[in-house]
């Protein structure tokens, strides 16, 4: 049976790419953090470089649960992105590549250049297995929410309010987070529909909650369908009821 109109409305209205405008997105995104940001401070090499070589004793711990969830974004985009990538004009990994260190900055262009992807073609590949993997996923949630936990209760607020102000670094990392919240229903739009969770509803539980649904979906989703080498996977060939995943 074919994909029900509303798993194909799922897949065209919210993913549907507008380039010229993820091309003004990031053109704005760019501009503010190089000429409206905070100015940079002579310590952020220090920091970052703490922050990277885990020196973090004597760091905000809000902060330091901020540098790592930033860490784990692009393991999350990785999962649904590198998918997304087969089939498309243009290819995922390397604006995937420079998302671990630009976040957002990296990952717009490739949003503006892809196009609605709700089918998956081919065998699926071990590197794609990997991506697939729900030990994974749940490696990420766990991280994440012991992260999560420990910067909201240990976190020093006040400091990183201050911080968030005067840092461009902290600054333009806070706002890289949202970003990557905002971004991610992009492209889940269309990995629900490719794995038949193609109700609205799962689309929205997901991207309402930053970086903790996304990570729940990952658990959660069925595998891609089996493919062969030569045509598409019966990624199209879903139940009627999209709320329950095909086996």
């Amino acid at each position: 049976m074919s994909i029900s109109t509303e798993q194909a409305s799922l897949s065209e209205q919210p993913n549907s790419p507008r380039s010229p405008w993820f091309w003004l997105l990031w053109a704005g995104f760019v501009g503010y953090a190089v000429l409206l940001a905070p100015p940079d401070r002579p310590d952020t090499l220090d920091l970052i470089v703490q922050l990277s070589t885990g020196q973090v004793a004597d760091l905000n711990p809000a902060i330091v649960a901020l540098f790592n969830l930033m860490g784990i974004w692009p393991m999350v985009y990785g999962a649904v992105m590198l998918t997304d990538g087969r089939g498309q004009s243009v290819r995922a990994w390397p604006f995937w590549a420079g998302s671990m260190a630009l976040g957002a900055f990296a990952l717009l262009p490739y949003l503006a250049l892809r196009r609605s992807n709700p089918q998956f073609v081919g065998a699926k590949s071990r590197l794609l297995g990997f991506w697939e993997s729900r030990w994974l996923a749940i490696g990420l949630t766990v991280g994440a929410i012991g992260l999560l936990g420990w910067g909201f209760s240990q976190g020093d607020w006040a400091d990183f309010a201050q911080q968030w102000q005067t840092s461009r670094f902290i600054h333009v990392m806070s706002l890289d987070f949202v970003m990557l919240s905002l971004l991610f229903g992009v492209l889940v739009g269309d990995d629900l529909t490719r794995r038949g969770w193609g109700d609205r509803r799962w689309w929205r539980a997901i991207v309402l909650i930053p970086l903790v649904g996304p990570l729940a979906y990952l658990v959660a989703r069925p595998p891609l369908p089996k493919g062969d080498r030569d045509g598409a996977s019966p990624a199209n060939t879903f139940s009627t009821n999209a709320s329950k995943p095909t086996p």
